[in-house]
């Protein structure tokens, strides 16, 4: 048998119409860029999704810990508030309250342990030797080391 085309087919056929038996070219290219699309999408969306923690990633320990945890919940959730709310606190700068406030307690404790102005003595006795200023949180009581457990 010769093949010949029906006398009611067109005389000029599309290429991507093939002849039985055939390999088809045109399924498998697009099948290609299906599969080349799907990871593509799969990992602009990882890459957008790890953005906020990817943000707090240069601020304070505990902002990046909320972030990343509220990551983790929009993912398995899929509730997108969480994103956007870890998306907005990596955007904000916390101010630092920890090192201020740590600052004035060292101070404090400087000051507490110094003796001070009004309790020495103005003029030196003649035998008597200077005691030093111990930082490790002793008493000092007539020239002894008495441990405080304060």
């Amino acid at each position: 048998m010769s093949e010949q085309l029906h006398p009611l087919a067109p005389h000029h056929l599309p290429f991507y119409i093939i002849s039985p038996g055939e390999t088809d070219v045109l399924m498998i290219v697009t099948g290609l860029i299906l599969i080349g699309a799907v990871f593509g999408v799969g990992v602009f969306y990882w890459n957008l999704h790890s953005l906020p923690e990817r943000m707090a990633h240069k601020t304070q320990k505990l902002q990046f810990e909320i972030v990343a945890v509220l990551g983790l919940i929009s993912l398995f959730s899929h509730e997108h508030i969480y994103w956007i709310a870890g998306l907005i606190l990596a955007l904000i700068d916390l101010p630092d309250f920890s090192t201020p406030l740590r600052s004035i307690a060292d101070s404090v404790e400087k000051i507490a342990e110094t003796p001070s102005a009004a309790s020495a003595p103005t003029e030196r006795e003649p035998g008597a030797t200077a005691v030093p200023v111990e930082h490790d949180r002793q008493d000092v009581i007539a020239g002894e080391k008495v441990h405080s457990h304060a």
